[in-house]
Order: structure tokens, then sequence, then C-alpha cells
């Protein structure tokens, strides 16, 4: 190939990068938008069926709530409802309510009991018999029904009905930077390790379950999972 020839495939060659880097652009855009439109669109779906199921749920647990509010102003008297400052997605600081299960100087009184805290990891504190809580409330943790209220929560959108569990601010400031990726979804009120052995599994293998679930969540996983805290909840498997 003589000069004049290598010029001009040179030319002809170096022509279309403009063309080239165009269409590189337009496909990067679309991929981009794609990827926008498939998260939002499960994003969408997810926030549908927490506001259904939760309307739902609300509604024909109505009876069971009473019932529960007069046995707990019965085994101790005070509200019937706890209410408490979590942690949501990005840090998000909301009010996460439950069935009070415990008597009113439960704070007063973990002081006395941090040392036997029963959960591996210490970030979190557990144990099996609190001395905290009274009858009733025993039998409302250990079938899961203090958590119900967080149907509410679920209807706002600070909670969903599937996702890591919502932390206390003191324990997100014990958080290594790999257990912050929790933060990075809303929290729920049902997630893996809460189907797969709940209080028994050690806090670092939480943490690993809810970022198997961030990484891989889908609409068919979150209905996998409310299928299998059916069976989670009626056996009480690691509930105290």
């Amino acid at each position: 190939m003589n000069d004049e020839e290598l010029r001009n495939e040179l030319l002809r060659r170096y022509s279309r990068l403009p063309y080239l880097k165009g269409r590189i652009s337009l496909r990067m855009q679309f991929k981009r938008w794609l990827w926008r439109g498939v998260i939002g669109g499960t994003y969408f779906v997810k926030r549908l069926i927490d506001i259904i199921a939760s309307l739902i749920l609300m509604f024909l647990l109505t009876p069971l709530f009473l019932v529960i509010m007069a046995l707990i102003y019965k085994s101790s008297p005070g509200p019937v409802f706890y209410k408490q400052t979590r942690v949501g997605r990005w840090g998000k600081l909301f009010t996460m309510w439950k069935f009070r299960s415990m008597y009113l100087d439960a704070g007063e009184r973990l002081k006395e009991i941090m040392a036997q805290n029963e959960m591996t990891g210490g970030v979190i504190f557990k144990m099996k018999n609190d001395p905290r809580i009274f009858p009733v409330g025993k039998f409302i943790r250990k079938a899961s029904i203090d958590e119900l209220p967080q149907l509410w929560n679920v209807l706002k959108g600070d909670m969903s009905l599937v996702g890591p569990r919502p932390a206390l601010p003191s324990e997100v400031n014990q958080y290594s930077l790999e257990d912050r990726r929790r933060l990075e979804v809303i929290p729920g009120i049902t997630c893996i390790w809460q189907v797969s052995g709940r209080s028994n599994i050690p806090f670092p293998q939480q943490v690993q379950l809810d970022v198997q679930y961030i990484q891989s969540q889908s609409v068919w996983m979150d209905i996998k999972l409310l299928l299998q805290t059916i069976p989670a909840v009626l056996l009480s498997r690691g509930a105290y």
C-alpha cells in the first residue's frame, strides 16, 4: 500500500468515529433507560402489593387487634401500642409501631441485663427468658402478633412487607461498611432470615442474608418469602 492509499484508508476509517461514538452513546443511553424502567416497574409493583395487602390485612385482622389490645391492657395497664424510632432506607428515621409486649420500665431495666445478651455479634440484644416481657407479651412475640401494627408503616411507605428488618439507631451506629448495605432498600416486616431461623441466626449471618436479598430481590422472591413466613410464624421457629 503506497502513501496515497494509506492516507485514503486512514481518512475513511477515522471519518466514521463520530458516527460510531454516536451509536455507542445511544446504545448506552437506551440500556440506562431500560434498566431504570425495570427498577421503577419493580418498585411500582412492590409498592402496589404493599398498599393492597396492608389494607386488606388490617381490615381482616381488626377483631384480633381488639382482642390483643384488651389482653395487653389487662396484663400490663398502660399504652397497648409501643412506638420506637427505627432507621429506614438510606438512614432515614421513622416511627415503627408494635403491640407492647414489655413492662413500662423495660428501657430502664435493659442496662441490668445487657451482659446476658444471647445474640452472637453483640449489635442486637436478644434473650430467651427476658424478664421485661409480661406473660401475654411472650405469647404475642412468639406468634409474631406484636409485629402486626407495622402494617400501618407498610401502608405509609416507611416499610414494605418484605425487606431487611429495620434497625435501631444505636445498632446502626455499630454497623460496619458491609452491614450498612442493609440500608439500601426499604425495610420490611419479613425477610430471608426471618423465615430461616430468626433469632437463632447470628447477626453477621443476618447481614449476609439481607445482602443476598438486596442483590436478587424481585416480586416473585417477595411472594415466595411471604408464603414461607406463614409456616415460620405458625411453628414459631427462632421466635422469642
